[in-house]
């Protein structure tokens, strides 16, 4: 199966209580691409990812990873949550955060190499957060735990990266690094997929587009999906406000 794409999605559909959050998804994510997943609040972007990792529980439909369910590829799937659902009081280092992307590499009650410490001292030093290895999580900065959750992903040496919002609450040196990274990521052959909430950037960050407001309303190379029309049908009345998309969309047409 090595042919087959880093994701595939037929007919899933993700309810909570009974009420629908995700319907009738279809999608096939090409390998080496960054996907930027951008939609109104409450359009199910987190619920998408964290649904295609088998965190939650679907109602109908399937999900393959490189051509295989989920749970038999999870070592080749990496994972940067959003910051506000992480516990950043739990009294941990940064290298132990960064360790924790070595555990689907171990075995049980394997303790990590000199190789996994190399690879993680590796991931911080990338993203220019080895200074601060011995340092607890929760002392810290956003920003700063951002690129510590971005370390970890790397250390995971994965082939799909799912990451929600990775460039919320961050300041613009961060956020400049995270867009460095990812596009190193794409040159060797790894599949992005963002959640995104910033249209202005988005049409410079993705080489392509998931619009999503509950059912996939276009994905494509994102010079063909950021159109006035798909946006206006994506979001709504609520487009008229994301003056900076307007003029955008303008200048491109």
């Amino acid at each position: 199966m090595t042919d087959a794409p880093p994701l595939e999605i037929h007919d899933l559909t993700v309810a909570y209580h009974k009420k629908p959050v995700l319907w009738g998804i279809d999608l096939v994510v090409p390998r080496g691409k960054l996907v930027g997943i951008v939609g109104p609040n409450g359009a199910g972007k987190s619920t998408l990812i964290k649904a295609a990792m088998g965190l939650m529980p679907i109602s109908s439909g399937w999900v393959k990873v490189f051509g295989e369910p989920v749970k038999k590829n999870l070592t080749r799937i990496g994972y940067v949550p959003q910051r506000e659902s992480v516990d950043w009081d739990f009294p941990v280092s940064v290298m132990d955060v960064v360790l924790m992307g070595r555990y689907g590499h171990l075995g049980l009650l394997r303790r990590p190499s000199k190789q996994d410490r190399d690879i993680a001292r590796e991931s911080l030093d990338k993203v220019k957060m080895l200074p601060y290895a011995n340092r607890q999580i929760s002392n810290l900065s956003g920003g700063q735990q951002q690129r510590v959750f971005l370390a970890r992903a790397l250390a995971q040496e994965s082939d799909l990266y799912f990451m929600d919002e990775p460039f919320a609450g961050v300041d613009a040196a961060t956020e400049a690094a995270i867009v460095e990274l990812l596009h190193e990521l794409k040159a060797r052959g790894k599949t992005l997929m963002i959640v995104h909430h910033d249209l202005p950037t988005a049409r410079s960050y993705f080489d392509m587009l998931l619009l999503l407001n509950m059912r996939v309303v276009a994905f494509g190379p994102t010079n063909e999906v950021f159109t006035h029309d798909l946006l206006q049908s994506t979001y709504g009345g609520r487009l008229t406000i994301l003056s900076e998309v307007a003029e955008a969309v303008r200048e491109k047409g």
